[in-house]
């Protein structure tokens, strides 16, 4: 069978957008207000249908979710050494560096990516202040066994949880879990802002401090109480970020019909592992679609497949790799114990097309590529093996 590649570029993802005519109706506010920043009246209104949602007060909105990180860090006093995730992407352990914080690096679980609360505890020493842990994928954590070893131990626990737009556990949302939340409203997310991020805290005095922060520390117009920074959402973000709420519930539901099938064409291929199904009691966003490769079941490795995918202008993405301490500015740092799952994870891990505009014709015929991808690399190894067999079967 040979099968016609795309005739335009399948990228990983693409941002949802609501129609122009919406965008630009709701865009007349702004030009009626002539406010474009500075905590204008459609950010304030956002923030409201952020905490309607949420069914939180405790939240603070900032222009992108890596200086929401840093900010939180700085605001919450976190210091000395902090044990995160080295299967994460490199913005995570970049606001701990800006905070002056040794990131200590664990190893992950196997089967949702997410920090081992196992590996945690034996890395913690008299310098260690906090967890940072990250909700790979928008898996949640083990958050019972991270908050029990973060209250045993009286570290703060704070979550990365720039996939986990929407994420439920049980009856509650994501952002009540831990001391701290960061999202990203990045355009590449299955919720956005263009730009964005947003910290959640359990700690409602922390939201005078983190409105300091990102505002250069400004108490009014003539008194400075604390060196911050710029890190303020401006109105073209919360127009967007607004109107892509709105449309929140059918974007989760065309993900998971993506995903969905995904898992039914893909989990009989030899050597395509899907991440386990989360338990019931967790309502989950569907905002990335993670396989692993297993080279010697496929017939190839994911980096092969990587390759042989844009053949036919289909972009997936290896994410996460390399792992973040593998970088140049991080391999100074000691690592205690052997990083095992993350190096495999980051090894074998693909991530492959998902988003609102993805048709499921296109889904269908993307597991089609990668299944014949794969039966024609083991007819071409049988054929490179076949001399060699008859050669030993004549002996």
């Amino acid at each position: 069978m040979s099968i016609e590649r795309f005739e335009k570029p399948v990228y990983v993802t693409k941002p949802f957008l609501p129609s122009l005519d919406e965008f630009c109706d709701n865009l007349s506010e702004i030009w009626d207000n002539q406010w474009l920043t500075n905590d204008g009246p459609i950010l304030k209104r956002f923030t409201r249908e952020l905490s309607n949602h949420f069914e939180s007060d405790n939240i603070c909105l900032f222009n992108n979710g890596t200086l929401a990180l840093q900010i939180g860090l700085q605001g919450m006093g976190i210091s000395g050494e902090v044990i995160t995730t080295p299967f994460t992407f490199v913005a995570t352990t970049h606001a701990l560096f800006w905070n002056k914080i040794r990131p200590i690096f664990v190893d992950i679980e196997p089967d949702y990516y997410t920090l081992d609360p196992d590996k945690v505890e034996a890395a913690i020493t008299p310098w260690t202040s906090a967890i940072l842990a990250v909700h790979v994928f928008g898996h949640p954590c083990r958050h019972n066994a991270l908050a029990d070893i973060a209250r045993r131990h009286n570290l703060k626990l704070i979550y990365d949880a720039a996939h986990a737009f929407g994420v439920r556990i049980g009856n509650k949302s994501i952002v009540h879990f831990g001391d701290m939340n960061m999202f990203s409203f990045h355009a590449t997310k299955l919720y956005h802002s263009i730009e964005g991020g947003m910290l959640s805290f359990k700690n409602s005095s922390l939201k005078k401090t983190f409105n300091y922060l990102k505002n250069f520390g400004f108490e009014n117009e003539v008194e400075v109480v604390m060196p911050g920074t710029n890190a303020k959402m401006n109105e073209i973000q919360a127009v967007m970020g607004s109107m892509v709420l709105k449309h929140l519930d059918d974007i989760i539901e065309k993900r998971r019909q993506i995903t969905e099938l995904y898992r039914q064409r893909l989990c009989d291929v030899d050597g395509i592992t899907l991440p386990r199904r989360l338990p019931d009691d967790i309502t989950y966003n569907y905002c990335y679609m993670p396989v692993e490769v297993n080279e010697g079941e496929f017939s190839m490795s994911r980096d092969e497949l990587h390759e042989r995918l844009k053949e036919y202008n289909i972009f997936a993405r290896r994410y996460f790799y390399p792992l973040v301490c593998d970088f140049p500015c991080y391999r100074s740092l000691a690592i205690d114990t052997p990083l095992t799952v993350a190096r495999a994870v980051a090894d074998s891990i693909l991530t492959l097309p998902i988003y609102y505009d993805l048709s499921l014709d296109d889904v269908q015929k993307i597991c089609d590529i990668i299944i014949e991808i794969g039966r024609n690399k083991e007819k071409e190894y049988l054929r490179s093996k076949k001399p060699l067999e008859v050669a030993t079967g004549g002996i």
